[in-house]
């Protein structure tokens, strides 16, 4: 029997979004959503919220689920880097294979996580598995055009090559080998490919609004 343990990482002090894991979504929070969408899935044994908010573990409590009380240093982006983060949250929550599962990817569902994890468990040839959504764009860095040559004509959007955009949805690996890596993925990891209406990603108030419009539409319409 594998043992996976989904993770949910949230802390107080969101710089771009005021309160951005509990704002209201749904019939509850992100928080409170994210963790009865994981309660759904039969792959997970267990679900842990780690956080350095009382009132984010609180809620956690009360949903039944396990808590980590984080230490502040790893939660202010300033005085520990994430590698010492994600090492400090897996050395202290327990499990064979750990699935991080942020929860400001609201439309993420109980059916992708399930997906993900049996492709996880029967994958020989990936260490890790990463979510992530296709992308077909024209790219410019500083020096110009990457992913196109600019002064060769135009090029139709659907023949530009095959690129993805890593979003946090799910990342799930070894728990000891998160430990190793300092990281939640490793080497060579499986890109498991989500439609991009469903991997919205909240990082500002644009992509909240654009979130709850589309959970409306799509669940309470």
């Amino acid at each position: 029997m594998h043992n996976i343990t989904a993770l949910i990482p949230v802390r107080a002090g969101s710089r771009r979004l005021k309160n951005k894991n509990i704002l209201p979504f749904g019939d509850s929070n992100l928080l409170i959503h994210k963790i009865r969408q994981l309660k759904q899935v039969e792959g997970i044994d267990s679900i842990v919220v780690s956080s350095n908010s009382d009132e984010m573990l609180q809620m956690a409590k009360d949903e039944g689920v396990e808590v980590h009380k984080r230490e502040e240093k790893y939660c202010d982006e300033i005085s520990a880097p994430f590698s010492e983060v994600v090492k400090n949250i897996c050395q202290n929550i327990e499990g064979e294979h750990i699935l991080w599962a942020p929860c400001v990817t609201p439309l993420m569902e109980p059916r992708h996580y399930d997906e993900a994890i049996r492709i996880y468990l029967s994958d020989k040839n990936h260490d890790s598995l990463v979510s992530v959504k296709k992308f077909k764009e024209y790219l410019w860095d500083t020096g110009g055009s990457v992913n196109y040559d600019a002064g060769a004509g135009h090029v139709p959007s659907q023949n530009l090559p095959d690129m993805w955009v890593v979003f946090n949805g799910i990342f799930l690996g070894r728990r000891e080998d998160m430990i190793q890596w300092s990281y939640w993925l490793g080497k060579n990891p499986y890109k498991y490919e989500v439609d991009k209406r469903d991997a919205i990603d909240i990082d500002d108030e644009t992509d909240f609004e654009i979130a709850k419009h589309l959970y409306k539409k799509k669940f309470l319409s």
